[in-house]
């Protein structure tokens, strides 16, 4: 099993896709490590040697990847929530920040609504 950046790789799955389990290495990303590094994509992880292994723990540590990412990320918002905008003042509301609509769409970030009942009032059952 690969260990690289901290997170176990899982060993039945190719390189290109074991590489996504990385946060802040998405699809394309991982294709263009790979094909720089000239490292078959369609290789399994548990295939590796330990010189490819070697050669994608030191691209990755050029990159901001794991914690510093996430880091960084909390920071920005952080940031524009202390300046007041827009943008982090919907993040403080956890809305949507990029201008979708939340009258219909957007269930998981503002949760379940119970809805208004009409006004009128049930009749008793004898």
């Amino acid at each position: 099993m690969a260990r690289i950046a901290g997170i176990n790789l899982p060993k039945n799955k190719r390189v290109e896709i074991g590489l996504t389990y990385i946060y802040g290495i998405g699809h394309s990303a991982s294709k263009k490590l790979l094909e720089s590094l000239r490292i078959n994509p369609d290789a399994k992880v548990e295939a590796l040697s330990p010189e490819e292994e070697q050669k994608i723990r030191e691209a990755i540590g050029k990159l901001v990847v794991e914690g510093d990412l996430r880091r960084l990320v909390a920071g920005n918002i952080k940031r524009l929530q202390e300046i007041g905008t827009y943008r982090g003042f919907r993040h403080r509301r956890r809305l949507p920040a990029r201008g979708q609509r939340t009258k219909t769409n957007a269930r998981t970030k503002r949760g379940k609504r119970v809805t208004m009942g009409s006004g009128k009032v049930k009749e008793q059952k004898k």
